[in-house]
């Protein structure tokens, strides 16, 4: 699902997923335009700082994505794992816990919030003639059959 560059109409589609699909695991694919062969797993979404203004012109209210919510939320796939036991020939992967104040955090910590942290956020590079969406899509493939295999650890 291709959720909008809106705030509000982003976060209708995100809890959209939970309460409708329910999913074990709901996992965001975010563009990083500054990244030329580099995949960024997201550790934590946070929620507070959303000053910038999206494509219709608005920021959420009070500048956070949930009011009265935590600070922070850490995914409960450990990305420091996966980075660690992971490797996809041609793109390097990377840590982080900052995935920005804009669309994605905004996505991801929302996520996260009604998804009780089981969400997870990817910054992928653009396309281009080495990363060919080919690529990128068994990259992601690669990636996302780790965090299932965590997934199946939590619950035995």
């Amino acid at each position: 699902m291709q959720l909008p560059v809106v705030y509000q109409k982003a976060k209708e589609q995100v809890c959209k997923i939970w309460t409708t699909l329910q999913p074990l695991l709901t996992v965001h694919v975010g563009l990083a335009s500054s990244a030329t062969a580099l995949i960024i797993l997201e550790q934590c979404g946070k929620n507070k700082g959303y000053q910038e203004r999206d494509a219709c012109g608005f920021h959420p209210e009070g500048a956070c994505c949930v009011l009265g919510g935590p600070e922070k939320i850490e995914s409960r796939i450990n990305m420091k794992t996966l980075w660690k036991n992971i490797s996809v020939e041609g793109v390097d992967i990377i840590l982080s816990r900052d995935t920005g104040r804009y669309i994605c955090d905004y996505t991801y910590y929302t996520s996260l919030y009604y998804g009780n942290g089981r969400a997870a956020f990817i910054h992928v590079p653009p396309l281009s003639e080495s990363v060919t969406a080919e690529f990128l899509g068994k990259a992601l493939q690669t990636i996302i059959l780790a965090m299932l295999e965590q997934c199946g650890e939590q619950r035995d």
